[in-house]
C-alpha cells in the first residue's frame, strides 16, 4: 500500500474501457472537483505471475501490442475526465496487477477509491467480478462502488442526498462523520440516517436469543434514540451545522432500511462492519447486503478500531 506521508491525497480511480468503468470514472472526477484533489486514473494490464523453483515469483512482461492498447484506454479516459472537469489535475498509471490490487497499492489511507459496477442492475454485479468486495473489505481508506446508469436515471455526480446507516459502533460513526462532511461540500444537501431497532442489543444473551426472547418495544425505541442522539453528538461539529439531518429509526432488517431509504438518495454510506459483524468476515453483514442489492452509489468506511483513534 502506497505511503501517505510526503504526497497529497487523491482521488483513485481505475478504468478498462467499459462503461461501467466510465460512470465510475465520472463520479470519481466529480468527487476530486469537490475535494479539490488531484484524481489518479488506473488501468490494470493483469499479466499473469508465474511461480518457479528457479525464478520464483515472476510476472510475465506486457508485449508492446498489450501496453499500448492499455496506454490507449488510459489516455482516452483520462481525456475524458480533463474534458468534464478542466481544473482537476489528472495523473495516469498503468499496471501490470490485477484490478483490485492495482488500486489497493496506489492508495492509502487518506484517499478515496472509486469503483464502476460491472454487468446489468444492481451493484451486486461489481462483487461478481472481484473488485468491489476485494476493494471494500481490504482498502485503507473509502471505497466507494458506483452501479451501471439506469435507463432513464443516470448516476448522480453530486450526492445532495445521502443516507447513512449507524448502531453505534465506532466503524457506524465513522460512517456518519463521512456522510456529513460529504453532504457538507454541497449546498442544499440533507442526510438521513438510519437506525435498525434489529441490531443486537449489547445485554442479551446468545440462550436468550435462541429461545425467541425480545426486548419491550419501548425500551429498543428509548435505546434506538440514545443510539442515535450518542453517535450524532460525537461528529458533529461547526464544518457540517449547515447540513440538514434526519433520522429514520426501524425495526425492519438494517439493509432492507438502509436500501429502501436510500432507493431516491444520491449516496449510501456504510461502515465495513458494526456491531451484527461476524468476526472473520471481509465485511459485515449489513455493508455486504446492501452493495448486494443498492442501485445507488455505495461508499464503505474501512474498519476502525479504538486504538486506531
Amino acid at each position: 500500500m502506497t505511503d501517505d506521508q510526503g504526497r497529497a491525497p487523491a482521488v483513485v480511480t481505475g478504468v478498462d474501457g467499459s462503461a461501467e468503468a466510465r460512470a465510475g470514472l465520472e463520479w470519481a472526477c466529480a468527487e476530486a472537483e469537490r475535494r479539490g484533489w488531484p484524481l489518479k486514473v488506473v488501468h490494470a494490464l493483469s499479466m499473469p505471475v508465474v511461480v518457479s523453483v528457479y525464478a520464483g515469483r515472476t510476472r510475465f512482461p506486457p508485449s508492446e501490442e498489450i501496453s499500448e492498447q492499455g496506454r490507449r484506454i488510459l489516455e482516452k479516459e483520462a481525456d475524458h475526465a480533463r474534458g468534464l472537469r478542466p481544473g482537476v489535475e489528472v495523473l495516469t498509471d498503468l499496471a501490470l496487477e490485477e484490478p483490485p490490487a492495482a488500486l489497493l497499492h496506489r492508495s492509502g489511507p487518506g484517499d478515496l477509491v472509486v469503483v464502476g459496477s460491472r454487468g446489468f442492475g444492481p451493484v451486486r454485479a461489481a462483487l461478481a467480478g472481484s473488485a468491489g468486495i476485494r476493494l471494500a473489505a481490504r482498502a485503507a481508506c473509502p471505497v466507494v462502488v458506483v452501479p451501471r446508469p439506469a435507463e432513464g436515471r443516470p448516476v448522480p455526480l453530486e450526492p445532495r442526498r445521502i443516507v447513512v446507516g449507524v448502531d453505534g459502533s465506532l466503524d457506524s460513526q465513522h460512517a456518519l462523520d463521512f456522510a456529513l462532511h460529504e453532504a457538507a461540500r454541497i449546498t442544499d444537501s440533507e442526510v438521513t440516517v438510519v437506525n435498525s431497532w434489529e441490531a443486537p442489543t449489547p445485554f442479551a444473551s446468545q440462550a436468550l436469543i435462541a429461545s425467541g426472547w425480545t426486548p419491550p418495544e419501548d425500551f429498543l425505541d428509548r435505546q434506538s434514540e440514545e443510539i442515535v442522539a450518542g453517535v450524532l453528538a460525537e461528529v458533529m461539529d461547526e464544518t457540517v451545522e449547515h447540513v440538514d439531518v434526519s433520522v429514520v429509526r426501524t425495526r425492519k432488517n438494517p439493509v432492507e432500511a438502509l436500501v429502501e431509504a436510500g432507493a431516491q438518495a444520491d449516496l449510501i454510506v456504510v461502515g465495513s462492519r458494526g456491531r451484527g459483524s461476524v468476526q472473520g468476515m471481509f465485511l459485515g453483514s449489513v455493508s455486504q447486503g446492501v452493495l448486494h442489492t443498492a442501485t445507488v452509489p455505495v461508499a464503505v468506511l474501512p474498519h476502525r478500531t479504538g486504538s486506531e483513534e
